[in-house]
């Protein structure tokens, strides 16, 4: 709940053009709602710019070194200036 609050605060208070955001979740349904307000986001006209189509994750050098590093997920977003289409 604090997540989904959260993160259109952080969306919002981005610069626009420049303002990027970047997420790590480490559950699959902080994931989701992460992926879910990024995509609400991408929709809107001066929103954001999906910029990992798929999120990064650890690769087995990383968890052999890490082991919990095996759940995290990191996506990012970039803010849109305002006359900007919508879109990747």
């Amino acid at each position: 709940d604090s997540l989904q609050s959260a993160l259109p605060d952080a969306i919002e208070s981005l610069t626009p053009g420049h303002g990027r955001l970047a997420v790590i979740s480490f559950h699959s349904l902080e994931d989701r709602i992460v992926k879910q307000v990024f995509k609400e986001y991408s929709a809107i006209k001066g929103g954001v710019r999906i910029l990992t189509k798929r999120p990064i994750v650890a690769d087995d050098a990383e968890i052999d070194a890490n082991p919990r590093s095996r759940s995290a997920k990191l996506r990012i977003v970039e803010r849109m200036l305002p006359n900007e289409k919508p879109g990747r």
